[in-house]
Parts: structure tokens; C-alpha cells; sequence
């Protein structure tokens, strides 16, 4: 029982820090990556025609490999945005597409719906595997699920009532300040 314990913790301590986790990039993503990457070339393009300074040449050049990068990462958009001229990568629809972008990388995964997905995932696989362990690792699991369930709807509660009672909050703190550094800690990294 000890070993089906250690899992779930170790777990729940990944999931809990899934800020470092991110969605794969989006369309809009790709075609920002792609939009900064023939900004960058034709910069560079225009700081040579230009006669600019060689520092600032160097960096124009420096600025378009170091795009192929965020290219690479993201991938190739399947329609690409207009990119032919200046006049097409000042566009309104340039712009539009780097606000949704940058809208987008700062979306992250719900902790809650992984912590569930998980749980659910190694449900099956116990089912699957069967027998005593298996049905062991069953009944723990989903004592698991359920546990995790009851903890989110107490930190939502929680930070319900602290909105709703302002006033109040200095004492909900100071009703809570026994808890144990590892209860805070999973609250504070539950609640952001």
C-alpha cells in the first residue's frame, strides 16, 4: 500500500508543478513565428541596402538565424499570413496576429483536469493489469480521485469566501496559520 502512496504523491507533485508545463503551439503561434522570422529577414535585408552601420547589420543578421529557431520550434503554419512586402508585415492582420499570440503562450494547463486525467489513466491501467493488485490499485486510486476532488472544491471555496469577505481575510489567515509548511506549500502551488 505504501508503494501505491508513494506513487500517488510523486504524482501529484509533477502535476502540481505543471507550471513549467505549456500546450503545444497553436496556429496563431506558428504564423506569429513565421511572421517574426520574415521580419527579421527583410530587416536584415533593408539594414544592408540601407548602408547601416556593420554593428547594426551584424544584429539584423544575428535576429533572422536566431528566428529560424522559434520557427523550428513552433513548426509551419498550414496557411500563411501575407509576408511579402513591409507594407504586408505592418499590416493590421500582423499585429492582430501577434496580440492572439501572445494571448496564447501564456495559457497553461489545468491543474486540476490533469491531476483528474492522470488518476483516470491509472485507473484503467489497474483495471487492465487486474487481479489483487489491481483491484487494490483500483479502490486506491479512485480514493485518490476522490480525495483530490474534495481538496480542489476547499481551495476554490476558500478563495471564494476571502473575495466575498474581504473584511474577513486577516482572520481566515489567521484561522489557517497552523497548518503544516507542506499543507501551504500545496495550497499556495494549488491556488496559482
Amino acid at each position: 500500500m505504501r508503494k501505491y502512496l508513494f506513487v500517488t504523491v510523486m504524482f501529484f507533485v509533477f502535476v502540481v508543478g505543471c507550471d513549467s508545463l505549456r500546450f503545444a503551439p497553436n496556429e496563431t503561434q506558428k504564423q506569429n513565428a513565421w511572421l517574426h522570422n520574415r521580419t527579421t529577414s527583410m530587416t536584415a535585408e533593408l539594414a544592408e541596402d540601407e548602408v547601416t552601420s556593420a554593428e547594426l547589420q551584424s544584429l539584423a543578421n544575428l535576429s533572422e538565424v536566431q528566428s529560424r529557431a522559434f520557427v523550428s520550434y513552433c513548426g509551419l503554419p498550414k496557411e500563411y499570413p501575407q509576408a511579402e512586402t513591409a507594407e504586408d508585415l505592418l499590416s493590421d492582420n500582423s499585429f492582430a496576429i501577434t496580440q492572439a499570440a501572445i494571448s496564447d503562450s501564456s495559457e497553461r494547463p489545468d491543474v486540476w483536469e490533469l491531476t483528474d486525467a492522470g488518476l483516470e489513466l491509472a485507473i484503467a491501467i489497474s483495471a487492465l493489469i487486474g487481479g489483487v493488485y489491481g483491484t487494490k490499485a483500483v479502490v486506491f486510486l479512485k480514493e485518490a480521485r476522490a480525495k483530490s476532488k474534495a481538496l480542489k472544491e476547499i481551495v476554490e471555496g476558500n478563495e471564494l469566501f476571502k473575495k466575498l469577505n474581504a473584511d474577513s481575510e486577516q482572520a481566515f489567515k489567521e484561522a489557517q496559520k497552523n497548518q503544516s509548511t507542506e499543507t501551504k506549500t500545496i495550497v499556495a502551488e494549488l491556488k496559482s
